[in-house]
């Protein structure tokens, strides 16, 4: 059978051989990519950070001798302790009453609906500070609280100015203000879990608590730790509210010191700022552990943490500098 024209090279077409040796693949050095952008980009954000890092630590107007003396002090250490106590109590607080106003929305009760529609509806609408001092000064409006019978006969009185301490207004408002932002990240987490999970868990006839605690919010905490400790270190920060019902927290005790030495008063707030930068990266650091832990069932690998992030870059670092002294 005769080959069609132009099906294949003749001798004088083909390309002529070459003598030279041609070089082994792993002796071949991939040139990289060269990015000058990026490195002009990271000169610049170097020398502002170093210039604000020199500006920190040479301004005397910081006052830093007077903010090592202040940072360890009683005073600011008991407001610490406030702080932490105020955070802590609210956070378990807001985040129940968060899940059973998310629970309520999902609910088929009309009314459960539309009730925790209404109460999310009207402390995110209304600021902190507001519900704070409306709590401060509830006794004026209720002497006395009671239970019993709806247009009846009270069974049990209360006096709220002796339940109403500065503690107690503090840990009712932060967590009343904080359920109504829980309970929209719960409902998220909530309705983030596959369909098909529900059908699964209902097709096996599981009870309806037992598919929530086992199979649905396990899954759906995937979604909501991220989101909640967004909430938490709001929450931290909003402690510093407690100073107008007359709590003397963290900032509360920094104010009062600063009234007391108002020449101190940089340093003071600089310990402040640093005590809360500290509170807020330990929550970070739970965050972390705490979505690495839920992250087994949704990921093959789990994530490096830090140390080990750590150590693969110097390692990486080390093998490029090995390799560029070997050529």
């Amino acid at each position: 059978m005769s080959e069609p024209p132009g099906a294949a090279l003749s001798l004088a077409e083909a390309p002529p051989p070459t003598d030279a040796p041609s070089r082994p693949l792993a002796a071949q050095r991939v040139q990289p990519l060269r990015r000058p952008g990026r490195w002009i980009v990271t000169a610049v954000v170097l020398v502002l950070v170093t210039q604000i890092l020199h500006g920190l630590v040479t301004n005397p107007f910081y006052q830093w001798d007077r903010f090592r003396y202040w940072f360890l002090r009683p005073a600011v250490l008991d407001g610490l302790l406030v702080t932490l106590e105020v955070a802590a109590l609210s956070a378990v607080l807001g985040l129940l009453g968060g899940v059973l106003l998310a629970l309520g929305r999902l609910s088929g009760s009309p009314v459960l609906r539309a009730v925790s529609w209404t109460y999310t509806w009207l402390f995110r609408s209304v600021p902190l500070i507001v519900v704070l001092i409306f709590l401060y000064n509830f006794s004026a409006l209720y002497k006395t609280l009671s239970l019993g019978v709806p247009f009846g006969p009270a069974v049990v009185r209360f006096d709220e100015s002796k339940l109403a301490t500065d503690m107690t207004i503090a840990v009712v408002g932060l967590s009343l203000n904080e359920a109504a932002y829980a309970a929209e990240v719960v409902r998220g987490g909530i309705l983030s879990v596959d369909q098909g999970q529900h059908e699964a868990a209902a097709a096996l006839g599981l009870p309806k608590g037992y598919q929530f605690r086992r199979i649905v919010f396990p899954q759906a905490l995937r979604s909501i730790t991220p989101n909640y400790v967004n909430q938490l270190i709001g929450l931290i920060k909003s402690t510093s509210l407690v100073f107008y019902v007359s709590l003397l927290d963290l900032f509360g005790s920094v104010q009062s010191l600063g009234s007391t030495y108002p020449g101190d008063i940089v340093p003071l707030l600089l310990v402040a700022t640093v005590w809360y930068l500290i509170l807020t990266s330990a929550v970070s650091v739970v965050q972390y552990h705490v979505e690495r832990y839920y992250a087994r069932g949704a990921t093959r690998t789990l994530p490096p943490t830090p140390s080990r992030r750590a150590r693969a870059a110097l390692a990486g670092l080390l093998a490029r500098l090995r390799r560029e002294a070997a050529v």
